[in-house]
């Protein structure tokens, strides 16, 4: 039986220059490193070089874009409306706004994370969001506040997509889950920091209007942690600088067994057509819709919905950091779970469907619990964090399931764009005539989340079936598995590449 090595090697077709841009961008330096030997103890330090230079990056990033664009919770108890001059819908409105810039920006910005060198990019736009979000104060009626929260959507549409390719560029497929909610938990610290920041707040009491520190704090640590990125992000792995050449070569065999290789800035019109076609996009794309109707609730009405529930001004704040602990305590417990037992039982779709489930409750407990029963409904409250869990596994599920560099940007684009239709109709369910029940949202949260169950078994028993139809047609697994690495790094598809096997 020949080697691991030799089949790829054997199974590997001539690439002519005039195909060289049809491959893989790291399929050069793949091939020249190809049978390269190294141990485990060296392909686990240079796992550890990755960790420290990749995750604190973008564990500060996705904390910083997290608060950005949530500032408005924060602020909206220290005098956001009076000092912008709202009324009625309109700070509503404001989280809607954001995500139709987000919505806008989608496609383009998928588009350029395949042109553009992806750390450079992710640190410049960092740098953008930092600098607008510290105009918010110079804002002083809708108009002005309104297009201030556009362009940081249009800016800021980049920052998840990017973090799920970076993750797939850098890590194995055993390996994603956990990093993937290293930096995913930030969303719960960020809850707890900003908790903490506007607590903080609340107690200045000279100077400017206290809404407006809260923006202008969140944006300056976002201009300075975009400056360390624009530093210290590298691109690819095969170009990164904290890595000698031989550990260069390492990083990148090490993510080829992903039978996705690293990234083709080739844009493929065939691969737009087969995602088109794809049951998984559609799945995800309602799944996304579903997820996030009821997010608004956890993000820009948090504070006034805690208001409504009784709790003075600063209680608004501090009893939003129970629910963010929840946040980060599920994410990464989950993420654990998923890497821990990678392969067995399900776990990533286990892991989705009982944090759905969990959600379900508590939007339940918030429609049915009687208005007097403050303490109970917040609980309930807390108990929808769980939410966190489930989208981050779906956002592994592109990360780990979808190959083929276009299909994937195309996927996840979508994916996104149903990311952002939840989040324009869910602030529009908070209705202000229904102050302070806001009955109809509690019902759409209890829906979106009922919908989002339905779409994870779905998927789930669509990539379930299709790994035993391979399996039976399967003929020599060792040669499967080398085509399937080698068609990675030639941008194969999932569905082209026959040596593939969904992650359940």
């Amino acid at each position: 039986m020949a080697s691991h090595k030799e089949a790829e090697a054997n199974l590997s077709p001539s690439i002519s220059s005039g195909d060289s841009k049809q491959v893989d961008e790291s399929y050069d330096f793949y091939k020249q490193h190809q049978g390269l030997e190294y141990t485990p103890e060296e392909a686990k330090k240079v796992l550890r070089k990755i960790d420290v230079v990749i995750i604190p990056l973008l564990f500060l990033i996705y904390m910083l874009q997290y608060l950005d664009k949530n500032s408005i919770n924060f602020a909206s108890v220290y005098g956001l409306k009076a000092g912008t001059h709202l009324h009625g819908q309109q700070y509503s409105w404001l989280s809607s706004i954001f995500y139709f810039g987000y919505l806008i920006a989608q496609w383009p910005a998928g588009l350029a994370l395949q042109k553009f060198p992806v750390g450079k990019y992710m640190a410049v736009t960092t740098l953008i969001w930092g600098g607008l979000l510290m105009t918010t104060p110079a804002c002083h009626n809708f108009a002005g506040i309104a297009i201030n929260r556009f362009l940081l959507g249009v800016v800021e549409a980049v920052v998840t997509p990017g973090f799920v390719l970076m993750t797939g560029m850098w890590y194995t497929t055993e390996e994603q889950p956990l990093r993937l909610e290293a930096w995913y938990c930030t969303n719960g610290i960020a809850t707890m920091f900003g908790g903490l920041i506007g607590y903080a707040v609340g107690h200045i009491t000279t100077g400017l209007p206290r809404w407006m520190y809260v923006f202008l704090i969140f944006g300056a640590f976002s201009v300075a942690v975009g400056i360390a990125a624009l530093i210290f992000l590298p691109d690819l792995p095969s170009t990164a600088k904290f890595l000698n050449e031989r550990e260069r070569a390492i990083a990148v065999d090490r993510v080829a067994i992903n039978r996705q290789g690293v990234k083709s800035s080739k844009f493929k019109w065939y691969q737009v057509r087969q995602a088109a076609a794809d049951p998984k996009t559609w799945l995800l794309f309602i799944m996304a819709i579903g997820a996030q109707v009821p997010n608004s609730a956890l993000t820009s009405f948090t504070s006034i919905i805690v208001g409504t529930f009784g709790f003075d001004t600063l209680g608004t704040q501090y009893l939003q950091i129970p629910g963010g602990a929840v946040q980060f305590l599920t994410l990464l417990v989950g993420g654990w779970i998923a890497t821990k037992f990678n392969g067995k039982f399900h776990s990533r779709f286990a892991c989705m469907i009982f944090a759905c489930c969990v959600c379900i409750i508590g939007a339940g407990l918030l429609v049915g619990l009687p208005d007097e029963n403050k303490w109970g409904r917040l609980v309930a409250l807390w108990l929808c964090y769980f939410q966190g869990l489930g989208f981050s596994m779906t956002l592994i599920i592109v990360s780990s399931n979808i190959a083929g560099y276009t299909k994937k940007q195309v996927t996840g684009a979508l994916l996104f764009t149903g990311y952002c239709v939840g989040n324009i109709i869910g602030p529009q369910t908070f209705k202000d005539s229904e102050a302070p029940g806001y009955h109809s949202a509690y019902i759409a949260m209890l829906v979106g989340y009922v919908v989002k169950l339905l779409c994870i078994v779905a998927l789930y028993a669509y990539m379930y079936l299709e790994n035993k139809r391979r399996d039976r047609q399967a003929i020599d697994g060792q040669e499967v598995e080398a085509e399937g690495v080698e068609n990675g790094m030639l941008d194969k598809t999932e569905i082209e590449n026959k040596g593939f096997r969904y992650v359940l």
